[in-house]
């Protein structure tokens, strides 16, 4: 099944999930066109009417109530507001309910990057799934409060510290879709966003046995590098320009670099120091900036770290 359009207000349908919500969003935003239209209407119909004539005119009205009207207007939006809100929940309850057997991804957030965990011990940063194929992420947050979001398969979900929440869905055909992080977490939250990789069944069997995100055939080390830079979230605190400050140091000029840590010891930027501070990362905090950073172990292996290294021997 390939993706279903979209609407003026929504992007693409790109879930089985999507279509029931955007039927229930299209019902209330008629029922807001239509009141619109009627309200907008007696309004200016009533503004001509009853329009003063004269500068000795009272501001009276001969009108009486009518029970009718009041009745209509009363019990109508009622109604409505219960079809709204029993359409509303059945759609709630089996967006929330995941289907037995679907696949199960433990996912953390934390700032600000996700780490998606896979049944074989796999970790990524971005998503893998198949298409046709129920998921159900399983998900939790090391820090602050986040939420998860990818608008083409309408699923959202508020990821906190010390409770587990759930999303699923059933991707409709391969292809790409962005995760976004719709709390604000701090600093970053804009650049904590990430990619979806829908897969085929039989990309996503080979792929997960070859590994989801080991080094791209033809890529040198510097550009993979490069890749993993941006694809980890490390152009959210560390800047490639020189002497500019984010949230961390910048990269620029970092391999060979002296510097002092908060608790005043003298550290020189090698490739151990690299390899420690980016899966131990309170181990040495630079002085001058918050003990920030978030720890990779688990999610960067030697190939990755080889590969961001020689990357940032590059930028000097």
């Amino acid at each position: 099944m390939d993706n279903k359009a979209g609407s003026f207000w929504l992007p693409p349908q790109a879930s089985t999930n999507a279509a029931e919500l955007d039927e229930l969003f299209a019902f209330v935003m008629d029922i807001n066109y239509v009141f619109f239209a009627i309200i907008f209407g007696m309004t200016v119909y009533l503004s001509v009417k009853y329009r003063r004539r004269r500068a000795d005119q009272m501001a009276t009205s001969d009108v009486d109530h009518s029970l009718l009207w009041e009745g209509a207007w009363t019990f109508i939006p009622l109604m409505l507001c219960v079809v709204m809100f029993v359409w509303g929940f059945r759609v709630f309850l089996h967006q929330n309910t995941a289907p037995e057997g679907a696949m199960q991804i433990n996912v953390t957030a934390q700032k600000w990057s996700w780490a998606f965990n896979y049944d074989d011990g796999q970790t990524t940063s971005d998503l893998y799934v198949p298409a046709g194929r129920p998921v159900k992420l399983v998900m939790k947050s090391k820090d602050v409060l986040h939420s998860f979001y990818v608008p083409d398969f309408r699923v959202k979900s508020d990821v906190m510290p010390n409770r587990y929440t759930s999303v699923w869905f059933e991707a409709l055909a391969p292809g790409q879709h962005r995760i976004y992080c719709t709390e604000y977490c701090g600093k970053q939250h804009s650049g904590m966003y990430r990619t979806v990789h829908v897969l085929s069944e039989e990309e996503y069997a080979a792929k997960k046995q070859k590994g989801f995100e080991g080094k791209p055939e033809g890529l040198d080390p510097v550009a993979w590098g490069k890749q993993l830079y941006t694809k980890y979230g490390c152009n959210a605190c560390h800047s490639l320009k020189e002497g500019e400050r984010l949230v961390g140091p910048s990269f620029w000029g970092l391999v060979g670099r002296e510097g002092v840590t908060a608790a005043g010891e003298k550290y020189v930027a090698d490739e151990q120091y690299i390899n420690e501070s980016i899966m131990e990362p309170m181990a040495k905090v630079v002085q001058g900036y918050a003990p920030a950073m978030p720890s990779f172990k688990g999610q960067i292996d030697d190939d990755q770290m080889n590969a961001l290294i020689a990357f940032m021997k590059t930028l000097k």
